[in-house]
């Protein structure tokens, strides 16, 4: 039963159910800490491909394990004739039991801070469709229906009954359209239609908010920016540097404080080509170290990996070995990426365009020093606690990475001023600037509470 005294507030899952970490899928983790922190009751709305079932304990493995088996074929064709009559009146949520009968340890750090789970069966794929088809959203009904619907994204989804918000992180594809492999005229109306018919839009700088303004044409005021939250729990941070450098070497062979990071998707938006371009070209020691998904166009940013140049030879004792310039992971788990960006001479994050810019953030927040961009919300973001360059400009970035490597004075001061910057983004400024948004719409927050753990980066 639904206590009265706290309000009921709903988020998607739809970035959530990736197997590795997104921005997104970060940013709708920390929007549900911050909802527990508010005193809300926090429900997930996920839209699994597994079937409903009438039994709870079969509901509860299919949202750990879609292989759960097909349903009877009269139940598959009585659930087919039900769906076909609900395409004029919507979708429907099912709630998830999650009682712990399934050993759910592994997801730990990929699950929200929740309350209640519900799913609706293909409701992210069938919401696409039915926009491509009718042009209007898909309604959805989740049964005692919440105070506040937060989607984490712009998706053609509309909860019933209730005030419906969107987070539009950046407008990329349409920035730059070259960068990205939506389908751009159906990106942009539905946009617009949400930037018109949302209760509000929600986004995650101010340069993000001028362009939803300018390029959708939403009234400044139907536009809120809450930034967001850049924490790690103290039992990540507070490893000792003896411990990060061992594990470190132990786990790579690198050394603390020589070697180079990025990390994120490996496609266009990120310049990992010019990034690698400039890295060569700065002659510094040590090598560039990328921890990264290969995304679209992932061949063309890494072409320059394949070249014989970037190999060379190190004398070791009687031995010459061979070392690489360039090192890459696809993956690395999470207590090992903190160590890896802890251990790091520098972080370099030279990103065409940003809606926030969390891995920066990230890497200031642990006192590692930056080299970012100035375009779109970098500069607001970081302020004057990194190094900004035109990301496009190779020369800067080849003179920014050897001033970093040259100047030790430069390094402790970014390293200083990196977690000093990173508190105004800190959970709690952030849980303030969202209660203050719901205050606004009608849904004021009940009695704090703790924020509970669970943060994942962005990789």
């Amino acid at each position: 039963m639904t206590s009265k005294a706290r309000p009921r507030v709903f988020l998607d899952g739809y970035n959530l159910a990736l197997g590795q970490g997104t921005g997104v899928a970060t940013y709708a983790r920390n929007l549900s800490l911050a909802m527990g922190s508010l005193g809300t009751e926090v429900g997930v709305l996920y839209g699994t491909r597994a079937a409903p079932s009438l039994d709870p304990l079969i509901r509860e493995i299919a949202f750990f394990d879609e292989r759960v088996g097909s349903p009877p074929g009269w139940l598959v064709a009585l659930r087919r004739a039900r769906r076909m009559w609900r395409a004029a009146v919507g979708e429907l949520a099912v709630p998830v039991p999650i009682t712990g009968q399934v050993i759910a340890t592994t997801f730990r750090d990929r699950l929200p801070h929740f309350d209640e789970i519900w799913n609706s069966q293909d409701l992210f794929q069938q919401a696409h469709a039915h926009f491509r088809v009718f042009g209007v959203e898909l309604q959805v009904t989740i049964p005692d229906r919440p105070q506040l619907m937060h989607w984490t994204y712009p998706l053609p989804l509309r909860a019933k009954g209730t005030r419906n918000i969107y987070t539009m992180h950046d407008l990329v594809p349409l920035r730059l359209p070259y960068t990205t492999l939506d389908n751009k005229r159906r990106y942009y109306r539905l946009n617009r239609r949400l930037g018109r018919d949302a209760d509000h839009i929600v986004t995650v700088s101010e340069a993000s908010k001028r362009d939803i303004v300018n390029l959708l044409g939403v009234p400044e005021e139907r536009v809120t920016n809450t930034y967001q939250a850049v924490d790690i729990p103290r039992k990540f941070t507070d490893v000792p540097m003896h411990q990060v450098a061992a594990e470190v070497q132990g786990s790579f062979g690198l050394e603390a404080g020589g070697y180079w990071l990025f990390f994120g998707a490996i496609e266009p938006k990120k310049n990992v080509g010019r990034m690698i371009q400039a890295f060569l070209a700065s002659g510094v020691e040590g090598p560039l170290v990328i921890v990264g998904k290969k995304a679209w166009k992932s061949e063309e940013e890494l072409r320059l990996m394949f070249d014989d140049h970037i190999r060379y030879l190190v004398q070791e004792g009687m031995t010459l070995r061979t070392r690489h310039k360039i090192m890459l992971l696809d993956y690395a788990p999470f207590r090992l990426l903190v160590n890896l960006i802890r251990g790091a001479r520098g972080v370099l994050f030279p990103s065409l365009y940003e809606g926030f810019g969390l891995p920066a953030l990230e890497s200031m927040l642990l006192g590692t020093p930056v080299i970012t961009s100035n375009t779109a919300s970098m500069p607001e973001v970081v302020g004057d606690a990194a190094l900004t360059v035109d990301p496009y400009d190779i020369s800067a970035l080849v003179q920014a990475i050897q001033a970093m490597d040259r100047d030790e004075l430069l390094r402790a001061r970014l390293a200083h001023a990196g977690p000093q910057r990173a508190a105004l983004f800190s959970a709690e400024r952030y849980a303030a600037r969202l209660a203050e948004l719901y205050t606004r719409l009608g849904v004021p927050p009940a009695a704090r509470q703790p924020s509970a753990a669970g943060y994942r980066m962005a990789v």
